[in-house]
């Protein structure tokens, strides 16, 4: 029996084949699907569901001033946008349950678009032959998306491109028909974290913060994690946050790929969401681990975590444009805004005799916070490490206080 709809999207003109394959497949397992062609110039074999004259036109386009738009690039981009408001509409209205999408870079480009056009619980598949590729930046993806790399699947069917295709098939009705969509019934409090060996609050958070009525989420500050962070915050997901691993915002500021976008530590204050924040880990610059140390960064403190990621500490100067830079931007916040600055350090290597430690650096760090933060924000020192139990208490107490005060809501 026909169960879930799947959205299947592509450009039908130059992949009919391929894409009607998928569609074959979904269909065999029982799947239905209703279909979008994101095509400028050409025109599919068959009518698609949703024509690309459909698509122009949720953009406010004809497709004769889509091609005459300038190139390539701009004709897409309307595509994109075309295809991200009628994919949004359609699933508002249930019908369908989840989407899956086929391209090059131009397909991908705008594939991007329309899984962030949709919220998280809706199954997104992406077949791409640039998957994981350094080409995509972190903040153009969808906080659950899901890529599969399109493995020989350029101009017609092949047994490799079949493998691809029919899995991105059963992938995406499989997830429709076992995604629990987020439950809604609990207020969310977001923690941002790394692992254990390095920051420990959000084992003595996560307990405190579900006795209290809220269920926790914690993120795994490493770029992608605070990517999707920042992505449910921008849609207003989280009662509160408690943002206290920044090493994503360092990151960015010394350009390293390992960071979560440019609007790291913006999207909970846009979209009115108290923040409880302390400066975990941005004492160091984070690599790959695959990449060579920079030589400005080679005589500094250094630690290496695995074979994935390796840190170099941030010097004196390096530190205060971080605090500079984390204060201007809860600056401008649109809610309450609490930061936590535990001055015996803040993370686990900074201690004496750790890898990281540099008393000199961290004292022109701490000096810099001290001055760095305005009203409203409010700058509150605590005399312990931001591992220590004192650290976890304090950012309970700030959070009970706003519930007292009614700027945090223990019921949605």
């Amino acid at each position: 029996m026909a169960d879930k709809t799947i959205l299947v999207i592509g450009t039908y003109d130059t992949k009919n084949d391929e894409l009607d394959y998928m569609v074959e497949r979904i269909k065999a397992s029982g799947g239905l699907t209703l279909t979008m062609d994101v095509s400028v110039l050409g025109d599919p074999a068959k009518p698609a569901d949703i024509s690309k004259h459909d698509v122009a036109k949720a953009a406010g386009h004809s497709i004769q001033s889509v091609i005459e738009s300038g190139d390539e690039n701009s004709a897409m981009q309307i595509m994109a946008k075309g295809a991200s408001t009628l994919a949004e509409n359609l699933f508002e209205a249930g019908k369908f349950d989840g989407v899956v999408t086929l391209g090059g870079t131009m397909g991908t480009d705008l594939a991007l678009d329309v899984c962030r056009s949709l919220p998280i619980g809706v199954p997104k598949y992406v077949v791409s032959t640039v998957s994981f590729s350094p080409l995509i930046p972190p903040e153009r993806l969808s906080a659950d998306i899901q890529m599969i790399l399109w493995a020989g699947g350029l101009y017609g069917l092949n047994s490799l491109c079949k493998s691809s295709l029919s899995q991105a098939a059963g992938a995406v009705l499989g997830a429709a028909r076992a995604v629990e969509p987020p439950r809604g019934d609990a207020p969310i409090v977001a923690i941002t974290a790394l692992g254990t060996s390095c920051l420990r609050y959000q084992k003595i958070l996560k307990p405190e913060l579900e006795k209290r009525g809220f269920e926790v989420a914690v993120f795994h500050a490493t770029g992608m994690g605070g990517m999707a962070f920042e992505s449910v915050a921008a849609e207003g997901g989280f009662a509160c946050v408690m943002d206290f691993a920044l090493p994503e915002l360092g990151n960015l500021l010394a350009g390293s790929v390992v960071n979560g976008g440019a609007d790291r530590m913006l999207n909970a204050g846009r979209a009115g969401i108290p923040q409880i924040v302390a400066p975990g880990c941005l004492d160091l610059i984070d690599f790959a681990g695959w990449q060579e140390i920079p030589a400005r960064y080679q005589d500094r403190p250094f630690h290496a975590h695995n074979r994935l990621i390796k840190s170099s500490g941030l010097n004196g100067e390096e530190r205060r444009e971080t605090a500079r830079e984390m204060a201007k931007r809860l600056a401008k916040s649109n809610a309450p805004v609490h930061v936590l600055m535990p001055n015996k350090g803040i993370e686990e290597w900074d201690r004496e005799g750790g890898d990281a430690y540099d008393p000199e650096a961290f004292a022109e760090f701490l000096d810099e916070m001290r001055t760095a933060f305005k009203a409203p924000v409010k700058y509150q020192e605590l005399d312990c490490h931001i591992n220590d139990p004192e650290f976890a208490e304090a950012a309970l107490a700030v959070l009970d206080q706003w519930i007292d005060q009614g700027v945090v809501q223990k019921n949605v």
